[in-house]
């Protein structure tokens, strides 16, 4: 454990967890995704096993012919139609399939930006962050594909409800990307920088915005909301996903001092931000050794 100047002692910044109120929020948050999106597949059989099986028998009913090659029997006369009241309902049923898995994904993405999976744990870290595309992927395309395949449909019916469910699939996958999900290796390097700067982890925050911030006098914070502070785990579960990018000006705001190298760690955290993990993150160089809040010394290479 390292020791602050001021003799505040600093939890280590290399296993960032979030606090027990996100994550019993993140877990609450994907048993509500997951049972939407089994919802969301239970509607997809019931349209696929029972309402694409509906259909309408039209035409001459009860007049026989004889094929003289076979010796069989037929009705040429009657048709099977899809009648209208399947059709509405598949369109109905396609919006519904689209609600739910939409609502489930945006909901799965608060829970992973309150308790995100490691970028190092390769798998898991994608199908944790693209659950919500493979579900709207599993709950439209079968059901896509057999509409059609559908015998019954006449054209126009086919090309609407096709459509329709090929542009709600899109719109539904979309959606359930995450373009730039976080990660437990993003959160501890923001941790890692503050404590570095500050000799704790400290940040302020107000109810708008999506940042936390190193110094509660900047402009950015003064909206006349309530100006809130705690660690940035605490941040986190409040909504603000990363440290400011502008945390060198607001250390002048505040009087501390800043590192000679402000730039580099400000280039550092972009790319660690932007979710190139991998990118070090320097050590503050101070013009003054004194000016350091904390004194942490190099970990020893691993034999």
């Amino acid at each position: 454990m390292a020791e602050s100047k001021s003799g505040e002692s600093v939890e280590p910044a290399t296993n960032w967890k979030p606090t027990a109120e996100a994550k019993s929020k993140a877990t609450t948050f994907r048993w509500i995704a997951a049972v939407l999106w089994a919802v969301a597949i239970a509607s997809e059989a019931v349209a696929i096993f029972w309402l694409l099986r509906q259909r309408d028998y039209v035409g001459e009913d009860g007049v026989l012919v004889r094929d003289p090659d076979t010796g069989l029997l037929s009705d040429p006369g009657v048709t099977a139609q899809f009648p209208q009241w399947a059709f509405i309902t598949l369109l109905v049923m396609l919006v519904v399939i689209a609600a739910l898995s939409i609502t489930g994904s945006l909901l799965w993405k608060k829970a992973n930006r309150l308790d995100p999976a490691r970028k190092s744990e390769t798998l898991r870290f994608f199908v944790q962050n693209q659950l919500g595309a493979i579900i709207a992927i599993v709950a439209f395309l079968p059901l896509i594909i057999l509409i059609f395949l559908n015998k019954d449909m006449n054209k126009g019916q086919k090309a609407t409800a096709g459509i329709v469910g090929i542009a709600l699939a899109v719109l539904a996958t979309v959606i359930g990307v995450d373009f730039n999900p976080p990660s437990v290796e993003q959160y501890t390097a923001d941790q890692s920088a503050v404590i570095q700067l500050l000799g704790k982890d400290e940040v302020v925050w107000v109810d708008g915005g999506s940042v936390y911030h190193v110094c509660d006098q900047v402009s950015d914070i003064q909206t006349g909301s309530e100006k809130r502070t705690g660690t940035t785990a605490q941040a986190i579960e409040a909504g603000k996903i990363r440290l400011t990018l502008k945390f060198a000006s607001e250390l002048k705001t505040c009087g501390l001092a800043v590192p000679d190298n402000a730039d580099a760690i400000t280039e550092a955290l972009r790319s660690i931000q932007a979710g190139q993990v991998d990118t070090p993150l320097p050590a503050p160089v101070w013009a003054d050794p004194t000016d350091a809040p904390i004194e942490i010394e190099d970990a020893a290479p691993a034999n």
